[in-house]
């Protein structure tokens, strides 16, 4: 005869595999790579720092 098996270990694993699949599913399908990121990031500081060069101080 075997030994016992703990049950809840395996529903724990079933439910974080089931829960990597899904943000795996979802990283591919809304998340940006990191070169994308850097490339947004740094427009968005040029078009600060080009609006911020048109403000006229009183």
């Amino acid at each position: 005869m075997g030994k016992p098996v703990n049950l809840n270990r395996y529903r724990k694993e079933k439910a974080r595999a089931e829960k990597k699949a899904r943000a795996d599913t979802n990283a591919a399908k809304h998340g940006q790579t990191k070169a994308n990121k850097t490339v947004v990031k740094l427009e968005q500081d040029r078009q600060r720092r080009d609006l911020d060069g048109h403000k006229v101080e009183e």
